[in-house]
């Protein structure tokens, strides 16, 4: 065997996103016992930054130690037992997986779908809901296999007023557009470290409310998953000083996600924000001035994940390998019915910026008309500099 050099690539998939090199600096620095005082107060300080970045003061948030899936899998097994009514909203990949995962806990699934690339529908979730009397609503804030948006604010009202508890899926919402998990009055809410915080794959950080940990704290059965067993969890997480062994804590990957908070702070929350709106309106402009149109209408567009429709006669996963080979750069390909029918661009975190705009625009633009497909590549830079005038 022999060390392993992975290639420098241009991450503008839905994630994982660029890693900036303090983070990665940061992921290098000499590893400590997951109990030492030290740690501890590193701990201390990534909830008390987990809470202000979900705008959770009053819910328990610590980063789960896996990755975002493990966030969903946390949330559905621990607030779900046999025989719980759950209404899953489904208009992407990520709520039938939310779906499957509810019916593996032995709950009786109800399933309210929608077109995907479309958002959730209030009107048909609350039909649903007031069909029977419910323990849990879950729902994708952004969905990451179409780049549509749902209002969670709305989908979390509903919740309340038929006496469910809310899960919501902010896997690639986080640090990309609003996540005010006090304002929506949410239960359960999750995400990853690989999206728009710009930290490596593997930790999922989750933020509970009090009516969720007395609904875990009062199950009649042991919640179906050892590792993200809240009620064992926080025996680790939960106390300053006062932590027992639960598991070895992934300590360099939270010497990441520590730091990516630090960065994320530092530039603020807001101008993060309008960081990735603006670059999304950059992309989009240039996008379209190419000749290209988006799956999502623009009112329920991601600035952080932009589904590009494929265009007639053209092979994706040529273009895809194509941008990949000449430019470093990598984009996503379309899951189950969007598959060879779309790209999904990333503009996450470090990966939202001017400059990955432009080398996306000039690089997509070479690899259509490798195809013959005449796109309007200087038409399309001239729009998204336009933007970012």
């Amino acid at each position: 065997m022999q060390s392993f050099q992975p290639p420098r690539r241009i991450l503008m998939g839905p994630g994982p996103s660029d890693v900036s090199p303090r983070v990665l600096s940061a992921l290098a620095r000499p590893t400590i016992g997951h109990l030492d005082p030290q740690f501890q107060e590193l701990m201390e300080e990534i909830k008390g930054a987990l809470a202000r970045l979900f705008n959770a003061p009053d819910h328990a948030c610590v980063p789960l130690p896996a990755p975002g899936t493990a966030g969903m899998e946390a949330a559905i097994m621990n607030l779900l037992e046999p025989g719980d009514r759950a209404v899953i909203a489904i208009n992407g990949a990520f709520g039938g997986r939310m779906a499957d995962m509810a019916d593996r806990a032995g709950a009786e699934v109800v399933k309210v779908e929608f077109e995907w690339g479309k958002p959730v529908d209030p009107a048909a979730v609350e039909e649903a809901l007031k069909a029977a009397p419910t323990k849990v609503f879950a729902f994708v804030h952004a969905e990451t296999s179409t780049g549509a948006r749902s209002d969670a604010a709305t989908l979390c009202g509903l919740a309340r007023k038929y006496g469910a508890l809310s899960i919501v899926d902010c896997v690639t919402s986080l640090g990309g557009i609003t996540v005010d998990v006090a304002a929506w009055d949410a239960d359960a809410v999750y995400s990853g470290t690989q999206k728009c915080l710009s930290a490596p794959p593997g930790l999922s950080p989750i933020a509970l409310s009090k009516r969720a940990q007395e609904a875990i704290a009062g199950r009649k059965t042991k919640v179906r998953n050892w590792l993200c067993d809240f009620n064992l969890l926080m025996s680790y997480w939960g106390g300053d000083g006062g932590r027992t062994y639960h598991h070895t804590a992934p300590i360099n990957a939270l010497y990441g996600l520590h730091e990516s908070l630090v960065a994320l702070f530092e530039e603020g929350q807001q101008a993060v924000l309008v960081r990735h709106a603006r670059t999304h309106e950059a992309l989009a402009a240039g996008i379209e001035a190419m000749g290209l149109k988006f799956l999502v209408a623009e009112k329920d567009r991601l600035p952080q994940l932009n589904a590009v429709i494929v265009p007639d006669g053209v092979d994706e996963a040529a273009v895809r390998a194509y941008v990949l080979d000449k430019w470093d750069l990598e984009i996503g390909a379309g899951l189950g019915p969007l598959k060879g029918k779309v790209w999904r661009i990333g503009l996450m975190g470090a990966s939202a910026t001017p400059w990955h705009v432009r080398l996306c625009l000039n690089a997509l633009s070479e690899a259509l008309a490798a195809q013959g497909f005449k796109a309007d590549g200087p038409a399309g830079l001239a729009a998204a500099e336009a933007k970012l005038a």
